[in-house]
C-alpha cells in the first residue's frame, strides 16, 4: 500500500516547491485575480460566525478569507513552509502545522467540533492513496452533528472520483450535493472537476449498521 505523500515528495525532490507555491499566490493575490470562490461557497452554506475548519490550507487562501468573513477558522496543513506563510498573510485564524492522516485536534487543545470543513486546492489528490479513508474518517470526527464537509479536486490527479465517493461511504460520509465547479455548475459523467459536499452518516446507517473501517 502506498503511504508516501505526493506534496513531501515533490519538497523532497524540490526543496523551493513550496515558496514558489506561495510566492505564486501571492503574485495573483497583487494581481486582482479572483481567488475566493472556493470561500464565497462555503460561506454560502455556513451559519454566521461559523467555526470552520481549513484542512489542507496552504498558504491560508481559503481559511483567511472566511475569517475576514465573519469565521472562527483554524487551518490545518503538513508543509510548515505553508503555514508560515498563512500566519504572516492571513492573521487571524489558528494555523497547525499538522497531517491530516494523524488528525486530532484536541492534542492542540481544540475540542469543539466543526460546522463546515473545507479541503480544497485538490487536497484529496496530494494524500498519500493509502491514507485516503484515514483522512476522510478523521474529518467526519471533527463534524459537528449537524456538520457538513466540502471537499474539491480534479480528475486526473490520480484519485478517481468514483473512488472517491467510495472511499467517503467507508469512512462513514454521505455525499449530500455534487457539484463541477465552485460556482454551482452542475457535475455530470464528463466533468473534469468535484466539489462534493458531505456530512456523516448516522450510526445506525448502511447495511451492517456497523462502523466503518477507517484505513484500507
Amino acid at each position: 500500500m502506498n503511504h508516501e505523500n505526493p506534496w513531501l515528495a515533490m519538497v523532497r525532490a524540490d526543496p523551493g516547491h513550496s515558496r514558489r507555491y506561495v510566492e505564486r499566490f501571492r503574485g495573483l493575490a497583487r494581481d486582482g485575480v479572483d481567488l475566493d470562490g472556493e470561500a464565497r461557497l462555503v460561506d454560502a452554506m455556513a451559519p454566521r460566525h461559523a467555526r470552520i475548519l481549513d484542512a489542507g490550507c496552504g498558504p491560508g487562501r481559503v481559511g483567511g478569507r472566511l475569517h475576514r468573513l465573519g469565521h472562527e477558522v483554524v487551518g490545518v496543513d503538513l508543509d510548515p513552509v505553508l503555514v508560515d506563510a498563512a500566519c504572516a498573510d492571513h492573521p487571524g485564524p489558528r494555523w497547525i502545522v499538522d497531517d491530516l492522516a494523524r488528525l486530532d485536534l484536541g492534542r492542540h487543545g481544540i475540542d469543539e467540533p466543526f460546522d463546515v470543513i473545507v479541503a480544497a486546492g485538490n487536497v484529496m489528490a496530494f494524500l498519500a492513496p493509502g491514507s485516503r479513508r484515514t483522512v476522510l474518517a478523521r474529518l467526519r470526527d471533527h463534524l459537528a452533528p449537524t456538520g457538513r464537509l466540502v471537499v474539491g479536486f480534479g480528475a486526473g490527479r490520480g484519485y478517481a472520483f468514483e473512488e472517491f465517493f467510495a472511499d467517503a461511504a467507508v469512512a462513514g460520509l454521505v455525499v449530500d450535493v455534487k457539484l463541477a465547479t465552485w460556482d454551482l455548475r452542475p457535475f455530470g459523467p464528463d466533468a473534469d472537476f468535484l466539489v462534493a459536499v458531505l456530512s456523516a452518516r448516522p450510526p445506525d446507517a448502511g447495511a451492517s449498521g456497523s462502523s466503518p473501517a477507517p484505513t484500507r
